[in-house]
């Protein structure tokens, strides 16, 4: 990108929070913009508060202060900045939040609203898609209301499952659920609208031909106000959980030049039908025919931009400030080099289905050397907040080919310590030793194909975690006009209770720390967050992995399912209700104990 001598802003309002905001901080900098931060409770001392120029404490409300639209528009108008860069994630794809900001006369750093809305609407941009000869997933034409509709819909086309019931106006693996058959059909279209309205506050959902074994490939794009548009290569982003991703990497190892054409070709022409400007993701999945379908764009800059960075040596973010200030792209061809990798580090246990575990993280170092980056904005004594997601880290390396890439990740991965909660760094290691990956074979079932590579449960609980260190105390000075940040470490008694602040909301606790065994009548929680929904009730009857709960956490539904055969004899939970790991969810007791329990609903025990 070329501009003339000078910033392309003075003052910018970064309105998210964690490693990205960190990234957007950085870029700042270097470009001579000031960075202006804000933070939400519990966040005063963030990296990404205390790297930035200035911060601003975000209104306490209902709900995320990140998704606050007036608020945080008031708090740019506040700190006098002219432009306000959204993140990925919260607001960064709201066409609400961009009007709002141009209508306080500030720069919105991304696409026209309207680009945001048309891709937003997961029904109209398949409809703009199709228009654009851009090839997409059979599916409906339009939203399906109801479970009813869905089978209508099903049998009126052949019964052609499996089937994907999809949010209209979400992404990131929620509000997605898959009919294998006809009888799976109510649930998992109550399931998707359930979650996108939670999420979203959208209950729209549609359906597409669920496709097996598929590779989910990605053409990062970037246009500017002229109506140029640079096609910046593929990413593939097949290894994940939940249809969330774990592991992306450029160029993709299934993708050849005809392939890649073909993308490119999609890419920039759906790009040009919304007028885009900015840095834009089109999201694709590629058959086992080498067929491309267009699945999603996401209209804003990705997790997993830091590859295309390491292979292009392209700044994006600092591009997407240049472009929001009116220039032109100085590149109309680019030429990868060589292979580039990322890990997401979660606070997650993979050998636990990926539970959660928002906790305080007690030693935490990174890793480092020739071709290794790492995205984050952790330190020892910070918090996991169960607010969030469970994003730790992003590791990403870079090598001349794909098998140096991998080598650095394993050392890499190899030299990073953290320590307080479960990682997925066990996890990552697997899979960059397995065959099957390392033979560029990964699909998005690999999780499914290949459950060798998901490790045993982590001996780190969470809730054990808070007792055995207490977390820093951490102090600002001002020494003859000066801040200073001090923090106090007290060795004498590992045993005593940490002073980190509990989750928000969360209720008191309930029974016992210890998970259910087999054998035993209780089913406990094995990870921190509040109840979405309870689907049973007292005196019913449930086998063995019948869902008896569902539990939100990070951004993540998880079901809690029966540990036994049995009626329930008491429910210790209800819709609302914060859990955390080790508390009772319910009594099941088999016919051998003796239904001697008078039923108990909900509340505390």
């Amino acid at each position: 990108m070329s501009r003339a001598a000078g910033p392309p802003f003075d003052r910018v309002l970064i309105a998210n929070r964690g490693e990205i905001a960190v990234r957007i901080v950085r870029a700042c900098r270097e470009l001579g913009i000031v960075p202006i931060a804000v933070y939400g409770d519990g966040e005063e001392r963030a990296p990404h508060v205390r790297l930035a120029a200035e911060s601003h404490r975000i209104p306490s409300g209902d709900g995320l202060p990140y998704l606050d639209v007036e608020a945080l528009v008031g708090i740019a108008r506040t700190a006098g900045v002219q432009a306000v860069h959204p993140g990925y994630g919260f607001l960064a794809e709201n066409a609400t939040f961009a009007v709002a900001c141009t209508a306080a006369g500030l720069t919105f750093v991304g696409p026209p609203a309207a680009a945001i809305r048309a891709m937003g609407d997961k029904v109209a941009a398949r409809r703009i898609a199709v228009d654009a000869g851009v090839p997409v997933v059979p599916g409906s034409d339009g939203p399906i209301d109801s479970p009813e509709a869905a089978r209508a819909w099903a049998a009126a086309n052949g019964d052609p499952y499996p089937l994907a019931i999809k949010a209209a106006g979400g992404g990131g693996g929620r509000g997605f659920r898959v009919a294998r058959d006809a009888a799976s059909l109510t649930e998992a279209f109550t399931g998707a609208a359930g979650e996108a309205q939670r999420s979203f506050a959208n209950p729209v959902v549609y359906i597409e031909r669920y496709l097996e074994r598929p590779r989910h490939v990605e053409a990062q794009i970037f246009a500017d106000r002229r109506g140029n548009v640079l096609f910046l290569g593929e990413r593939d982003c097949s290894v994940q959980r939940r249809h969330q991703k774990l592991i992306e990497e450029t160029p993709s190892p299934a993708v050849t030049p005809a392939i890649r054409q073909k993308l490119a070709d999609a890419a920039l022409s759906l790009a040009r039908a919304v007028n885009y400007e900015g840095a834009g993701t089109v999201e694709f999945m590629l058959d086992e025919r080498g067929e491309v379908y267009f699945l999603e764009m996401n209209t804003r800059i990705q997790v997993e931009h830091t590859v295309t960075e390491m292979v292009t040596g392209l700044d994006l973010v600092a591009d997407q400030f240049r472009v929001a200030a009116g220039d032109v792209l100085s590149r109309t061809e680019l030429e990868p080099r060589g292979h580039a990798i990322e890990c997401r580090i979660n606070a997650e246990d993979a050998g636990r289905d990926f539970a959660p575990a928002p906790g305080t993280i007690t030693a935490y170092r990174e890793p480092a050397g020739f071709g290794v980056r790492v995205d984050a904005a952790m330190e020892p004594g910070a918090e996991i907040l169960p607010d969030y997601d469970s994003l730790i880290a992003k590791v990403v390396t870079w090598g001349r080919d794909r098998h140096e890439a991998i080598a650095r990740m394993q050392r890499a991965l190899g030299e990073f310590t953290i320590a307080g909660v479960p990682t997925t760094i066990p996890f990552h290691q697997a899979v960059l030793a397995h065959a099957a990956f390392r033979d560029g074979e990964a699909t998005t079932t690999f999780l499914t194909d290949y459950p060798d590579v998901l490790p045993a449960p982590s001996g780190t609980n969470a809730a054990e975690s808070e007792t055995e260190q207490a977390a820093p105390r951490q102090m600002i000075a001002e020494v003859n006009g000066r801040r200073f940040t001090v923090r106090l470490y007290d060795d004498t008694n590992r045993s005593a209770p940490s002073r980190r602040r509990p989750p928000r909301g969360t209720a008191n606790r309930r029974g016992k720390q210890t998970g259910a065994s087999v054998d035993g009548q209780e089913l406990t929680s094995p990870i921190h967050g509040t109840v979405l929904r309870v689907a049973v009730e007292p005196g019913q009857a449930v086998s063995q992995g019948e869902v008896i709960a569902v539990v939100e956490a990070m951004k993540m539904e998880n079901e809690l399912t029966a540990h036994r055969d049995g009626t329930v004899t008491a429910l210790r939970v209800a819709v609302g209700d914060a859990v955390r790991i080790g508390d009772i969810v319910a009594t099941i007791e088999a016919p051998s104990d003796g239904n001697a329990t008078t039923p108990v609903a909900g509340g505390a025990a």
